[in-house]
Parts: C-alpha cells; sequence; structure tokens
C-alpha cells in the first residue's frame, strides 16, 4: 500500500504543493529561478515564527530543569541503587512544580511531520494524481529533488552541485556547533548536591559524580545530534536540507534571545 496516496495524506500534500508553488510564483520575480527554494526558506521561517510561544514554554521548562538540578541530583544520590523508586520520585518532584522531565519536546514533535511533507515532496514524481511540478525548481542549478548521496551514487556529482551541498551541510554542521558550544550544560550548577558532604562547611555545596556523568553524557549526546542533523542533510533531497538548515538557525537564534530573557545563571543555587 502506498502510504502517500492514502487520502488525508495526499490531500496535505496537494494542499502543500499548492503552497509552495503558488509562492514560488510569487516570488519568482524577486528571485528568478530559485523561486522554490525561497518559498521553502519563507515557509520554514513563518513555521518556525508560529512555534515561538511554544519555544518560550521550551525555556521555561529549561529553566525549571535547572533550579531542580540539586534536588535531583539528590534524589539520585538517594535512590540511585533503585531506579523504579527514582522515577517515582523524580515524577512527584516535578509534578509539584507543575512541570515534566519530557517539557520542551513539543517543537521537535510537531517539526516531524513539517519535514516529512517537504520529503515527500521532492521524492514523489506525482502528487494527487499530478505531476510533481516542483522537482523542476533548482537552487543554483542543483535540482531540489536531488540529495548528495544520490549524486554521487549515481555518479552524476559535478563540481558546482559539490559547493552548493557541502555549503548547506557544513552550515548545518557550523550552526550546530556554535549552538553546542554556547548552550553546553554548566556543570556547577547541574552537579552540585542540596546537602554538604561529611566534613563540608554547612553552606558549601558538593559536586555529585552521577549528575557529572549525566552532565557529561548530556554534552556527548548535543554533540552527536548536530552530527546527525549534518548526516541526514547528506542524504535526505535539497529541499529538506534547505529547510533544516534554516530551522537550525532560527533555533540558534531564538535561544539566545530566550536565554537573555529567562536566564539561569540568576537561579539560586
Amino acid at each position: 500500500m502506498d502510504l502517500y496516496a492514502f487520502p488525508p495524506i495526499a490531500a496535505v500534500l496537494d494542499g502543500a504543493h499548492a503552497l509552495l508553488m503558488g509562492l514560488a510564483d510569487l516570488l519568482q520575480p524577486l528571485v528568478g529561478v530559485s523561486s522554490a527554494a525561497a518559498a521553502i526558506v519563507l515557509v520554514t521561517l513563518l513555521v518556525r515564527a508560529a512555534l515561538v510561544p511554544v519555544g518560550v514554554s521550551q525555556a521555561k521548562a529549561e529553566r525549571t530543569r535547572a533550579r531542580l538540578a540539586p534536588k535531583l541530583a539528590e534524589l539520585r544520590r538517594k535512590h540511585g541503587s533503585n531506579p523504579e523508586r527514582l522515577q517515582r520520585e523524580t515524577m512527584a518532584l516535578y509534578s509539584d512544580e507543575g512541570s515534566s522531565p519530557f517539557a520542551g519536546c513539543l517543537p521537535m514533535l510537531v517539526q516531524a511531520p513539517i519535514v516529512g511533507v517537504i520529503y515527500a515532496l521532492f521524492i514523489l514524481p506525482t502528487i494527487a494524481g499530478h505531476p510533481n511540478t516542483l522537482l523542476d525548481h533548482t537552487l543554483f542549478g542543483v535540482p531540489l529533488g536531488s540529495s548528495l548521496a544520490g549524486e554521487v551514487a549515481a555518479g552524476a556529482l559535478t563540481p558546482g552541485a559539490l559547493a552548493v551541498y557541502a555549503s548547506v551541510v557544513v552550515a548545518i554542521a557550523l550552526v550546530g556547533e556554535v549552538t553546542r558550544r554556547v548552550f553546553r550544560p554548566q556543570l556547577p550548577d547541574a552537579a552540585t548536591t542540596a546537602s554538604p558532604s561529611p566534613g563540608s562547611s554547612a553552606g558549601t555545596s558538593t559536586p555529585d559524580p552521577s549528575a557529572l556523568l549525566a552532565s557529561a553524557g548530556m554534552q556527548r549526546a548535543l554533540g552527536l545530534l548536530q552530527f546527525i542533523t549534518a548526516m541526514i542533510a547528506v542524504f535526505v533531497p535539497l529541499a529538506a536540507a534547505l529547510y533544516l538548515l534554516v530551522t537550525v538557525a532560527w533555533t540558534l537564534g531564538q535561544r539566545v534571545v530566550l536565554r537573555r530573557a529567562y536566564p539561569l545563571r540568576s537561579l539560586p543555587a
């Protein structure tokens, strides 16, 4: 069974196709043959702008996690040998704060179907029974429906196309690396317990080894995530890679602004 032929999905794809083609026609007098690529950028910006309230909620959730970090470290110290008890106590702590460990995951969940729609629009020769005219559009002469991996496998990669693909992939990796460096976990705040260790002064918090390991693991996970995003851009159509580039760049700028609005360092230790 062809999933894309399922009536509701076909209708969504047809509407997305019509929207992008309409925007491309409007932008063509301004940007010429790259109007479809410009339409993708514009749609991405509109989607990200609509998700700003969700980003604010994500920033608040991050602030809550930072504030609860000492208490979470204490729970790990007390109940680390009892995973079920640790999970119950952790959920109870978040419940008391009116939050959840999974708060802030909504942007990823919302973006997933959008990326899927853009991906489908540039791999399907027909959409809802009519030819997919988006496949005729290019970015600097490179078809938006092609991918770097596909061109290499077909032996059709040209120097010009390589430059376009490499620019997008490298830009995604660079933005990801900047994001990782700017928003790396703050170990002193996230890895201290709320109670002093034996022999320490009453007002001094002590680094918790499990919290340190968790923060280091988070740092490695963030680095891996950025690497995976760049690798995905190698295999998806150029249109989807362009969407990813605009998304990660917007996300970096938005997080910088929201971090200033909801700073973590101003929280009490």
